[in-house]
């Protein structure tokens, strides 16, 4: 999860290698899947390494997607697709932050989700441990994250 319009050229790279990992890893994800920001950069990384991407996109056509994601699911929900996103999900890794990102987070703390943090923004990596030190997790780097989540996937099993 991400920021669209307003992510920065170190959320974009982190978010092309994150998707490059995950699917190096054999694992399936899930984005917002349109077009922009973080959502299409880490859908991109993960077509360059051969994996396999699903959009959840706000939309009720597919018009605005990434052309990196292989299976679109339109909800013609706008945000309200952010719960679907992360229920969805084993783990949520949010790379960067934007309000949306950061109702993704609290929507996945309701949930019970775990969360990685990859973000350079100590005040919301503050708030959102404080919330739940237990399951939110903050990783500096793509390597780091992938890490973390192998560590939940392991204690989960």
């Amino acid at each position: 999860m991400g920021p669209g319009k307003g992510a920065t050229a170190t959320d974009l790279e982190r978010a092309y290698e994150l998707g490059q990992r995950i699917a190096q890893q054999g694992w399936v994800l899930l984005t917002g899947g349109r077009n922009a920001g973080v959502m299409d950069a880490a859908s991109q990384g993960a077509k360059a390494a051969g994996g396999l991407t699903v959009g959840i996109l706000p939309s009720s056509d597919t018009q605005n997607m990434s052309d990196a994601v292989d299976i679109a699911i339109a909800t013609d929900m706008g945000s309200g697709r952010n719960n679907i996103n992360v229920l969805s999900s084993d783990v949520v890794i949010a790379c960067g932050i934007g309000a949306g990102t950061a109702s993704e987070i609290a929507l996945a703390l309701k949930g019970g989700k775990p969360v990685v943090l990859l973000s350079d923004h100590h005040e919301s990596q503050q708030f959102f441990t404080s919330l739940s030190p237990e399951t939110v997790f903050v990783a500096a780097t793509p390597v780091d994250a992938i890490d973390i989540v192998q560590a939940i996937v392991q204690e989960n099993r």
